[in-house]
């Protein structure tokens, strides 16, 4: 989920913990658990600080090991026990608890959406991404903004925000039997399927999809039960030659080709140099596909510049690119 929704939920699981009977009778250990939920809803992605490193880093590591089993209990304690050096007189087991609650969340709801997470580590490195929530929700962050106002007018917090996760949780099965039926007429429509990728839109009867059959992408809308092919490309296997070698050596490339399993590539030969361009088929926006990775190699397999991300212009890219033919950093 976005930040916003991520700390509302931090605000709303702090709510809910005024039925402990232990957070309810202290008003310091309230307050406690406020800052740990609110902390919580949000510590996983603290490993945004990569983009400061490079992109490529961002991308390989972001919601990777941060999200993973081990973090989630980790996250707990050790928010909890910095709050508990500045307020030692709280109950560490329930600042713990409920703390440890928020971060749990965090990954759970992460799990939804197309980016998704590497959640299940250690035992597997997959990318989990049931991909039937968007990232930002309006409905649920909607939820959220009306739980709150109604905690200030004076409802019971712990019975307010159950009410209002009581709706959520049907919302989520709702949105889970929407992707069940579009994934359904998908593999009505096209055969030897081998994986299809849903990304809900902030409208709730319009969908992003991209499906990989065993010769072809498709990439295309489902609006309202109705299928809508928007581009179409020849599945190519990347092949094996000197150059997409020395490609996959980059960083950049590497961690691209890490995260995202439905690409298409191109091979553009220069004067000077051959561009090697690879393509997430996964989230075209208004015709373009703004997530990509380019490299730049030399006739003596020098890689002279490379780039991965998110950019949204043909001009945005170039800028990105190092004209002084140094490997780009971000």
């Amino acid at each position: 989920m976005d930040t916003a929704t991520h700390i509302a939920m931090g605000v709303a699981l702090s709510g809910i913990a005024t039925l402990d009977p232990v957070v309810q009778q202290d008003s310091t250990m309230f307050t406690a658990v406020i800052i740990g939920t609110i902390i919580g809803s949000h510590a996983p992605d603290f490993d945004t600080i990569l983009k400061l490193r490079n992109n490529a880093a961002y991308i390989r590591h972001h919601r990777g090991i941060t999200h993973s089993l081990p973090a989630i209990i980790l996250w707990g304690i050790a928010i909890a026990s910095f709050i508990y050096l500045f307020i030692p007189e709280v109950n560490f087991l329930h600042l713990w608890l409920w703390t440890g609650i928020a971060v749990i969340l965090h990954v759970f709801v992460d799990i939804f959406n197309a980016y998704g997470t590497q959640a299940y580590r250690p035992f597997t490195k997959r990318w989990v991404a049931y991909g039937f929530i968007s990232t930002f929700d309006p409905y649920i962050f909607t939820l959220h903004v009306i739980g709150g106002i109604a905690w200030m007018l004076g409802a019971h917090p712990g019975y307010t925000w159950i009410v209002i996760y009581t709706i959520i949780t049907l919302y989520y099965m709702k949105r889970y039997i929407d992707k069940r039926e579009i994934v359904k007429k998908l593999e009505q429509h096209f055969s030897e399927i081998e994986q299809i990728t849903t990304y809900p839109t902030t409208k709730q009867n319009i969908w992003r999809v991209a499906v990989m059959t065993s010769s072809e992408y498709y990439v295309g809308e489902v609006d309202n039960g109705h299928i809508h092919i928007l581009d179409r490309y020849r599945r190519v296997p990347l092949p094996d030659h000197p150059l997409t070698k020395k490609a996959k050596e980059d960083k950049n490339v590497s961690a691209f080709l890490s995260f995202s399993p439905i690409y298409r590539w191109e091979m553009h030969p220069y004067d000077d140099f051959t561009e090697i361009r690879f393509v997430d088929l996964r989230y075209r926006n208004d015709g373009h596909y703004p997530f990509v990775a380019v490299v730049q190699i030399d006739d003596n397999l020098h890689i002279m510049n490379s780039y991965t991300g998110w950019v949204f212009s043909e001009e945005k890219l170039q800028d990105k690119l190092d004209i002084d033919g140094q490997v780009s950093s971000t």
